[in-house]
């Protein structure tokens, strides 16, 4: 059993480097950065979308529980820490003595995919832990599968963390911070392996609650403000690739 824990930890730890697969636009320069980051905003869009829908609700079924009531809930409290992100961050304490609004110095979608991201790489944690309890194989297979659907939403996450107003180099320190949450998981699911059972069929529909409101409240919002009708195509075009590669995932590699 001890082996098998320190197999898991090791394997969200490898996990847990994929968030720094945002490091490869610290060589761009600004104005590329931006044009990329509507791509990644594109792209983020569809895998949020394509994780909730092939991923999370699938695996929220087969587990049983309030499934609906929980992505519900999701939507709910995501929408609430946002509403008061939102007023803290761009209202109180941010005015001008002319009595006009500071802008905005960091978008709450920011830290709301922040939270979000957390609660999904701890149910992958949880994941991995109880892959490995069962057989170090399937442990390794789990885990290879979890690094493939977890690189392209990493570079969403990132591109979501710069939109936001965060720098590159917090972005990747903050998106390396939620990506540790599965290695609580692991911890977690060790030390209550009696109780897992009870626990994720709340986890993973909340979680994808989560990533439809961002999705469909935030990203898809400001994707809609770009007014040249090519840009506008080409964000239609990787928003579907961002959906089919989830789709494309959760066929390929079953955990």
């Amino acid at each position: 059993m001890l082996q098998n824990f320190i197999y898991a930890l090791l394997a969200t730890v490898i996990v847990s480097l994929m968030s720094f697969v945002g490091v490869l636009t610290l060589v761009l320069n600004r104005p590329l950065l931006e044009k990329l980051v509507m791509v990644l905003l594109s792209f983020a869009a569809g895998a949020l979308i394509g994780s909730a829908f092939f991923h999370l609700l699938p695996e929220s079924l087969e587990e049983g529980g309030p499934v609906f009531f929980m992505v519900i809930m999701g939507i709910i409290v995501f929408f609430i820490i946002e509403t008061y992100l939102h007023w803290y961050h761009c209202h109180a304490g941010h005015i001008h003595k002319h009595g006009h609004k500071h802008k905005c110095p960091i978008k709450p979608m920011g830290y709301l995919n922040l939270f979000g991201d957390g609660v999904h790489n701890f149910v992958d944690g949880m994941i991995v832990a109880s892959a490995f309890m069962v057989d170090l194989r399937l442990g390794a297979i789990t885990t290879l599968a979890v690094i493939f659907h977890e690189i392209p939403q990493e570079l969403g996450d990132f591109g979501v963390l710069i939109y936001s107003g965060f720098t590159r180099g917090k972005a990747l320190f903050f998106n390396f911070l939620s990506a540790l949450t599965a290695v609580l998981g692991v911890v977690a699911t060790y030390a209550f392996a009696a109780n897992v059972e009870g626990v994720t069929p709340y986890l993973v529909p909340f979680a994808a609650g989560g990533f439809l409101y961002i999705a469909m409240t935030d990203l898809m919002a400001e994707l809609k403000e770009e007014e040249n009708i090519s840009k506008v195509t080409l964000q239609v075009f990787i928003f579907l690739a961002g959906i089919g590669l989830a789709w494309l995932l959760r066929y390929a590699f079953v955990y």
